[in-house]
C-alpha cells in the first residue's frame, strides 16, 4: 500500500492508495488544511469555564450540548422516535446496529459464554486469568488516535480492482476480515482446546485476547462514524444503535449459544429422542460467524459509501492527536469524569461476574439460566429504546444514578436469591424470581449504559470524534473491567473448603484414586473443592467437598458496601457538577500546541 501525505506543497497521488497523515504544524503555526478549517473552529464560543476554549461569533447560534453551530430549524428538529428519523438517519441506524452487532459477538463470547464453557474444568481464579483476555476493550484509548488519523481513500486490489473506502471503512473492513477468518481457523481446533482434560487457559486467553483486540479497533471507527453518519440533532440516537446491536450480539453469543449448546436444552425442548451432543457446537457458531463477518463486509465494500471527509475536520497527525488527548484528560472536570467511570461498576461487579457461575455451581443448569437471560433479550431491547428518550436533555446523567441504586440493590437480592436456591429441585417459583430479578437487573444496566452513552455524545468534540468517544467509553469499559480479575480471585482467596477424607481408608490407596488427586491439584485436606473438576475428583475419591466459608457472599458484601459509599460521597455530587457544565468547558484548542 503506497502512502502520501498531504502538505502545503501539492503531493503526487500513489499508484494504489493514499494513506492519508494528518500534517504536523511547525512551532504552532496550523498547516494549509488547518487554515481551511478555521472559520469552522472559529464557531466555538469562547467562555470562562476553560482556557482552551474557543471563540465564537455571538452571531451564530450554537447548540448547547455539541458546540457546534446550528440553525434554528435544525435545533428543533430531533426526532421523538425511529419512524420520525429522516431516511437518511434511519438508513444510518440500521448500519450502525449491525456494525455494532457484529462486534458484540467476539464481545458476548470472551465477556459471557468462556467462563461458563470453562467453569467445569478452572476454578475462579483460573477463570479470573482468562478474564485478561478483555481488557484491550477497555485499553482502545491508547491506540484510537491511530485509527482516527491515518486511513486510505481508495485502494487497488488485484483481480478485484479499486475500493472505495474512507476514514472509518479503513479500518472496519480489514478488521471484519481478520476476524472472519479467524473465526473460520477456530472453528476447526477450538473444541479440542476445551474437551481437554486441563483446558490450556493462557493459549485460550491468547486467542480471545487477539479476538478482542480487534473488536475494541473496530469499535473505536464505529463510535467515530456515528458521529458523522447520523444528522447533528439526532446524534442522541448513536447510544440506541449501540445499544440495540451490541445487546443484540453480545446475546447471541451468550445467551441464545449457552442454550442451544446445552445437551439437556436440546433434548428438553426440540428432541423427542435425546442424545448425546447439543443442537449448536461452539465450532459451528464461530463457522456460522465467520461466514456472516465475510458477507457484512463485502456488503459494506460494495454498497456503503462513506462521505468524502469534511472540510470541517482538522488535519491532524498520529502526535498531534495524542496530544489533543493528553490535554483533554488535563481538564479537571474530565479527571474527575474518569474518576467516576474508574469506581461506578465496583458495587456490582461480584453480582455481575460471579452470580450466574455460582447458580450452576449449586446445580442451577446452563440451559435454564441462558433460557432466562433469553427471556430477558426482548426487554433489553426495549429498555433501549426508553432508556433512550430519558436520557435526552442536559440531564443525561440523572437517569444512570437513579438506576444505580437499583443495581446496588439487585446485587443484594441475588445474593439473597443463590443462598436460597432449594436444594431439591428447580421449581417454577424459584425460576420464575430468577425470571423477574434478570429483567430488573437488565433493565437497571440498560437505563445506565444508554445514559452514559448518551452523556458521551453530548459533550464528544465532532471534530475529534472518534478520539473523544473513544476517551470516554474506554474508561467507562475500564472501570467494569479492571475489578473483575480481583472480583474472581477474591471468591477463592475468602473461600474455605476442602474435601473431607472417604470413610474408607483403602480407598486412598487405589492408584486410580490418586492420578484424580494428582489432576486435581490439592487433594485430601487440600482447598481445591471449589473448581468442578476438583469436586469430581472428591467425589470419585469417595470424599465429599465441605465449604466452611463461602468466598461469594464475602466478596459480594465487600463489593456492595464499597459501591454504596462511593455512589453517596462522591458520585452524585460530582455528577451534579458535571452535567451542569456548558458544552464548550469539554472543548480544547485544536491548534494549540504543548
Amino acid at each position: 500500500m503506497a502512502a502520501s501525505k498531504r502538505a502545503q506543497s501539492s503531493s503526487k497521488k500513489s499508484s494504489n492508495a493514499n494513506l492519508r497523515q494528518r500534517p504536523t504544524t511547525i512551532n504552532g503555526t496550523p498547516s494549509s488544511r488547518e487554515a481551511e478549517t478555521s472559520d469552522l473552529l472559529e464557531t466555538r464560543q469562547h467562555t470562562a469555564t476553560g482556557k482552551d476554549a474557543i471563540l465564537s461569533p455571538t452571531s451564530t447560534p450554537i447548540d448547547e450540548k455539541s458546540g457546534i453551530a446550528v440553525t434554528e430549524k435544525q435545533a428543533n428538529e430531533e426526532a421523538s422516535g425511529f419512524m420520525d428519523l429522516s431516511p437518511k438517519d434511519r438508513k444510518a441506524m440500521i448500519l450502525l446496529v449491525i456494525l455494532y452487532l457484529l462486534q458484540g459477538v467476539p464481545v458476548g463470547l470472551a465477556f459471557g459464554t468462556m467462563p461458563f464453557l470453562l467453569k467445569s474444568k478452572l476454578s475462579y481464579g483460573d477463570i479470573g486469568f482468562f478474564m485478561l483476555c478483555t481488557y484491550p476493550y477497555s485499553l482502545k484509548l491508547f491506540w484510537s488516535p491511530i485509527v482516527d488519523s491515518i486511513f486510505v481513500n481508495e485502494l487497488q486490489l488485484p483481480l478485484i480492482g479499486k475500493i472505495s473506502l474512507g476514514r472509518r471503512k479503513s479500518w472496519i473492513v480489514p478488521i471484519q476480515t481478520i476476524v472472519g477468518i479467524m473465526f473460520w481457523y477456530l472453528s476447526s481446533n477450538v473444541d479440542h482446546l476445551l474437551l481437554a482434560d486441563l483446558p490450556n487457559v493462557k493459549l485460550i486467553t491468547l486467542i480471545f485476547f487477539v479476538l478482542i483486540l480487534f473488536a475494541a479497533t473496530q469499535d473505536i471507527a464505529v463510535d467515530g462514524w456515528a458521529l458523522t453518519l447520523l444528522s447533528q440533532e439526532n446524534l442522541s440516537y448513536a447510544s440506541t444503535a449501540q445499544t440495540v446491536g451490541l445487546n443484540s450480539g453480545y446475546f447471541l453469543s451468550f445467551t441464545v449459544f449457552l442454550a442451544f449448546n446445552s445437551v439437556e436444552f436440546s433434548n428438553k425442548y426440540f428432541r423427542s429422542t435425546p442424545l448425546d451432543y447439543p443442537l449448536l457446537s461452539l465450532s459451528a457458531y464461530m463457522r456460522f460467524w465467520a461466514v456472516g463477518f465475510l458477507l457484512i463486509t463485502a456488503w459494506l465494500v460494495v454498497f456503503e459509501k462513506e462521505d468524502a471527509e469534511s472540510q470541517d475536520s482538522p488535519d491532524m497527525d498520529v502526535k498531534q492527536v495524542y496530544s489533543i488527548m493528553w490535554r483533554i484528560c488535563r481538564l479537571k472536570h474530565v479527571q474527575t469524569f474518569i474518576l467516576i467511570h474508574f469506581v461506578a461498576k465496583i458495587g456490582f461487579q461480584a453480582n455481575e461476574a460471579v452470580t450466574g457461575l455460582k447458580l450452576v455451581e449449586k446445580g442451577f443448569g446452563k440451559e435454564d439460566l441462558a433460557l432466562a437471560v433469553l427471556i430477558d433479550f426482548p426487554f433489553q431491547l426495549i429498555f433501549g429504546y426508553l432508556a433512550a428518550r430519558w436520557s435526552k436533555g442536559d440531564k443525561a446523567l440523572q437517569p444512570w444514578v437513579v438506576a444505580f441504586f437499583f443495581r446496588l440493590g439487585f446485587a443484594v437480592l441475588s445474593m439473597a436469591i443463590v443462598h436460597g436456591m432449594p436444594k431439591a429441585g428447580i421449581g417454577a417459583g424459584y425460576f420464575f424470581v430468577v425470571i423477574a430479578s434478570t429483567v430488573a437487573g437488565s433493565f437497571a444496566s440498560t437505563v445506565q449504559f444508554v445514559g452514559i452513552s448518551a452523556f458521551h455524545t453530548q459533550i464528544a468534540d465532532p471534530l475529534i470524534g472518534g478520539t473523544y468517544m473513544t476517551l470516554l467509553n474506554t474508561v467507562s469499559n475500564l472501570g467494569g473491567t479492571w475489578p473483575r480479575y480481583f472480583v474472581l480471585k477474591a471468591v477463592d482467596l475468602f473461600t474455605i473448603s476442602s474435601c473431607q477424607p472417604p470413610s474408607s481408608a483403602s480407598l486412598l490407596k487405589d492408584p486410580e484414586i490418586a492420578k484424580l488427586w494428582a489432576t486435581a491439584s490439592k487433594g485430601i485436606g487440600g482447598n481445591e473443592c471449589t473448581s468442578d473438576l476438583g469436586k469430581a475428583a472428591c467425589s470419585a475419591a469417595g470424599g465429599e467437598c465441605y465449604i466452611e466459608r463461602d468466598g461469594y457472599y464475602w466478596t459480594s458484601t465487600l463489593c456492595v458496601l464499597v459501591g454504596t459509599v462511593l455512589l453517596v460521597t462522591f458520585i452524585i455530587p460530582a455528577c451534579r457538577k458535571l452535567q451542569a457544565l456548558p458544552a464548550s468547558a469539554w472543548r480544547v484548542n485544536l491548534h494549540k500546541e504543548q
